[in-house]
């Protein structure tokens, strides 16, 4: 199956001359827009997906294959890439470093990081994976929340990427040392896009999902390298794996402790990281707990509290119906 979908990646990678690109658009009355400058280099405004043969596709999932030998210029997104090497590698520019991605490695791009893919070999193969916000419901990324506490955090981190305001700025580069089944998820994705049929765009969501979820576990049990462009001395997923764990006793100042932190340095940089206060982030931590809670037990809504950390019943409630817009008792009956 391999060689088969690399065959169709190749009829479409063939070398594309930048200047005809942009005098294309610019005859069509839709001049690309220069919004920066790196090192006197331009930034190009690229808010719209194409397919290979540089049609206009709309989708919320759109997937493209990078073209051979063909300067592409810094340009920004207002979506999230992929940038996936089937064969080969590739080189990633970004506005302070450049990021080589193996073949089969994963490099996820967030919206608005100025970037560019310097040529490609000639017998390369670079695919190029378009993410737009409305490619997953919420629901659908619940899907990564399951159970095992490591979830919620990763999907966190996902949404890190693809959230226009927390995104921006931000690479990830994923090593998956050739796992034999994320490479065959990924050309399963491939095939589904190129043959589409009935139900195509679920199957991708689905199988999208999956490749997440494949990536999340694999980083969890074999500590495979992620390189995150922000990465500090801390690392942001063992401090919400910490607050996760920790949610019904936790304090700023035990949790610096732990990690050897100023408490002061600790809240601005989960703030920096997430957008979320140490605050906020237990608070969502406990809330969701109490959610599950209030599903799947017959507990009452004050030993509910206890339990998620909250010795106060009555401000439970309050904290509850800011994140719910309803209260715990209207909650559990909702959901039953």
């Amino acid at each position: 199956m391999y060689e088969k979908i690399l065959q169709i990646l190749r009829q479409n990678n063939g070398f594309r001359d930048w200047n005809a690109i942009e005098k294309t658009f610019n005859q069509r009355g839709s001049k690309l827009k220069i919004v920066g400058r790196i090192n006197r280099k331009p930034i190009y405004e690229f808010f719209n997906t194409y397919s290979d043969n540089l049609v206009l596709n709309s989708n919320a999932i759109t997937i493209s294959v990078q073209p051979v030998k063909s300067f592409i210029p810094f340009h920004i997104h207002d979506y999230m890439e992929m940038n996936i090497p089937l064969v080969g590698d590739c080189v990633v520019e970004t506005e302070h470093e450049k990021v080589r991605v193996q073949q089969d490695d994963l490099l996820f791009i967030g919206i608005k990081t100025p970037h560019r893919v310097e040529p490609i070999k000639k017998d390369g193969v670079v695919l190029n994976i378009q993410l737009r916000s409305s490619a997953f419901s919420l629901n659908e990324l619940n899907f990564l929340r399951a159970k095992e506490s490591n979830m919620n955090i990763s999907n966190l981190l996902f949404s890190l990427l693809s959230d226009e305001e927390h995104g921006e700025g931000r690479y990830s580069l994923f090593n998956t040392d050739h796992d034999q089944k994320i490479v065959n998820l990924i050309y399963d994705i491939i095939d589904e896009y190129y043959h589409p049929q009935v139900q195509t765009e679920q199957i991708i969501k689905l199988e999208m999902l999956t490749l997440f979820s494949l990536l999340i576990r694999k980083t969890y049990y074999l500590d495979v390298k992620v390189t995150d462009s922000k990465n500090t001395k801390s690392n942001l997923l063992s401090l919400l794996l910490y607050i996760e764990e920790n949610y019904n006793d936790i304090t700023l100042e035990k949790m610096a402790t732990h990690f050897g932190f100023n408490p002061n340095y600790l809240s601005d940089y989960l703030k920096s990281e997430t957008g979320l206060s140490f605050i906020k982030l237990v608070q969502l931590q406990r809330i969701n707990i109490a959610a599950e809670y209030l599903t799947y037990t017959k507990a009452s809504v004050e030993r509910i509290a206890n339990k998620v950390g909250y010795e106060n019943a009555s401000y439970f409630y309050k904290i509850f119906k800011q994140y719910f817009a309803v209260s715990p008792s209207k909650y559990r009956l909702n959901t039953r």
